[in-house]
């Protein structure tokens, strides 16, 4: 298989002396992208993307793994934020797009969503919350615009990359993370989007996959990776698409894709159409990683919504890490003189 493999290395718990910040905006014009390119910050979340990446190959989504007891309790928040919904009903409004009671749920997250994660981290962790939670704000969508897109999705993804930095997660909790955890973020982006009618942030489908996510094409393909009887070619036919739907990730997708648009699926949904033709679902999932550093980790308009702080900084990453694209021409032996 091609991917590129990049693993996280194993998280330590930060020192006491560690000074976490609230994180902040970094990227202010289209050129700021390459110092972004270089930080620390792409690094890391690229390399938390891969390692998940590679812990899930072969696993569906009831697959038995292990999980630390925050897993349960993460998931438990994300419930009580899927709670909220129901208390907070759509507006009765004229326009199609953009149900105004988002701002009310949103209003809440910001309000509670600090004391919602002091419950599920431990109390030595608590510090890392002012700078941890900016992520989990970002995570569902534009209170403003009242829109939801890939820097959305790529804001709780970070958040659970910090999450592990923090030594919160353990290793081991990679696989639980992907199946249990970001599944449930999924359903929850899912009825938020749904319920309040978001608009596409930016994108509507012209270069993406789908109107809002990426990243579980790319974990629900690995997920796939060296299936018996499913092969790229067969998520296009709804049979087995209903039939699997909830075991893999990405069939979930293309049902959630058919529930919400209709036509010919190889016209509402181009890219995934191509997709399809794609011989082995290793195949698939190495260029899905290239086209998500290509179409949203390259981006302007998404990685300008981006915050950086102490976990992810922005800080130029020197050396750089020793994976496969790298393509160094000299060992990693320290800084040169």
């Amino acid at each position: 298989m091609s991917t590129p493999q990049f693993p996280v290395k194993e998280v330590q718990l930060l020192p006491d002396h560690h000074e976490f910040v609230v994180p902040k905006k970094g990227i202010k014009v289209p050129t700021d992208i390459t110092v972004w390119e270089k930080s620390e910050a792409y690094f890391e979340y690229l390399g938390f993307i891969l390692a998940l990446n590679e812990a899930v190959q072969g696993k569906a989504l009831e697959a038995e793994c292990s999980e630390s007891p925050l897993v349960n309790a993460v998931i438990q928040m994300l419930n009580k934020f899927d709670e909220w919904v129901t208390e907070i009903p759509p507006t009765e409004q004229p326009q199609r797009f953009g149900n105004k009671s988002f701002r009310t749920w949103h209003k809440r997250l910001q309000q509670d969503g600090a004391e919602e994660l002091k419950q599920v981290l431990p109390e030595n962790l608590h510090r890392a919350v002012p700078e941890v939670v900016q992520y989990l704000y970002e995570s569902f969508g534009n209170p403003t615009r009242i829109d939801y897109g890939t820097g959305h999705e790529m804001a709780f993804l970070m958040f659970l990359c910090c999450v592990f930095k923090i030594g919160a997660f353990k290793q081991e909790d990679k696989v639980a993370v992907v199946i249990k955890v970001f599944n449930r973020y999924l359903e929850l982006a899912r009825r938020l989007q749904l319920t309040y009618r978001m608009e596409p942030a930016g994108s509507h489908g012209v270069w993406s996959l789908d109107d809002y996510q990426f990243v579980p094409f790319i974990w629900g393909s690995a997920q796939l990776i060296g299936h018996p009887r499913i092969e790229p070619r067969h998520f296009t036919d709804q049979g087995i698409v209903q039939s699997y739907s909830k075991k893999y990730m990405f069939l979930g997708c293309i049902e959630f894709i058919s529930k919400v648009k209709t036509g010919p699926f190889a016209e509402h949904s181009n890219q995934l159409w191509n997709v399809s033709a794609v011989s082995s679902w290793s195949k698939v999932n190495s260029g899905l990683i290239k086209m998500y550093k290509a179409e949203v980790l390259s981006k302007f308009p998404v990685i300008q919504h981006v915050f950086f702080g102490s976990l992810l900084p922005l800080t130029p990453m020197n050396p750089p890490p020793n994976y496969r694209e790298a393509r160094l021409n000299e060992p990693l032996l320290g800084k040169p003189e």
